[in-house]
């Protein structure tokens, strides 16, 4: 039934974004969600209201989530072997991996250093599988980027080892080492433009800093006299409900743009918070 529920839901949103142009439909890589965008909390208020009067589906909504990541500041050597063996063929697969950290931004490199053949050319690909499967989620619960994986060593058995075999072995070893590489959060970090009536920059300023903000700067609007733009860099997880804010401010006037900018360390308390909200939703 949900398979069915959400072809439904997605036949009922594209014809609401094809009735109201300022609406829009996106599916977010980051999180796997489906976003409804629009001019604001009640213009998208109201579509959820279409979308149960007119298309019969009453929806739950909630604020986008945020595409964190986790990345490593150590590296580990790990060995895993993956043996079973019941009537028949059994199954075996052992591998040897160096995990280690790359520059930001550098996402995931796998390499092999094998020789004499201890792991048949044929499994190496299953191999880089496992790891692949096992990085989707790391030691704290979120995709991991900007490591790099090399599988130095490993045996194999000339019955009882498969592809199969060598991809548990290489999810093994991966869930091993990377609690031991000293995993650490990654917040997303936008570059925010806020544009407002001058005589509201300086409230403008405060809020941007209260919600973990970096002012870059600000200059007038172009075309706009007494009218400013705010430019400044802000976490993802702080633009929510910002026009909100802004509009409250301005006396609901003012708008603002944001477009992905880089990755940045969350640490502490706030780190410690998105770690437990990940665990308690995958328990």
């Amino acid at each position: 039934a949900e398979r069915r529920d959400e072809v439904k839901l997605n036949a009922a949103l594209a014809k609401l974004a094809e009735e109201d142009p300022s609406l829009s439909v996106v599916h977010a890589p980051g999180t796997g969600e489906t976003l409804l965008q629009g001019q604001g909390e009640m213009h998208l208020r109201v579509a959820v209201e279409r979308l149960a009067g007119k298309y019969g589906l009453a929806v739950e909504t909630a604020p986008p989530g945020v595409p964190y990541r986790e990345t490593i500041r150590g590296s580990a050597s790990v060995r895993a072997r993956h043996k079973k063996q019941s009537g028949g063929h059994g199954q075996f697969g052992d591998v040897a991996l160096d995990i280690h950290p790359l520059q930001r931004g550098e996402g995931f490199s796998f390499t092999d250093t094998i020789t004499g053949g201890v792991i048949p050319k044929q499994y190496i690909p299953a191999v880089r599988a496992g790891v692949e499967e096992a990085i989707r989620h790391g030691a704290l619960g979120f995709p991991v980027v900007d490591l790099g994986v090399t599988l130095t060593d490993g045996s194999f058995h000339s019955v009882d080892s498969s592809d199969q075999a060598f991809r548990m072995a290489a999810i093994q070893a991966m869930r091993e080492g990377l609690p031991k590489c000293r995993p650490v959060l990654l917040e997303p970090v936008d570059l925010v433009t806020i544009r407002c009536p001058s005589e509201a920059t300086p409230r403008i300023n405060g809020i941007v800093s209260a919600r973990r903000g970096q002012l870059l700067g600000f200059d007038a609007r172009p075309g706009w006299p007494g009218w400013d733009e705010v430019r400044a860099m802000m976490p993802t997880a702080e633009t929510a409900d910002l026009i909100v804010e802004l509009r409250s401010a301005t006396q609901g006037v003012a708008s603002f743009t944001r477009s992905f900018d880089h990755l940045a360390e969350l640490n502490g308390k706030a780190a410690d918070e998105v770690c437990a909200r990940r665990a308690a939703k995958a328990a």
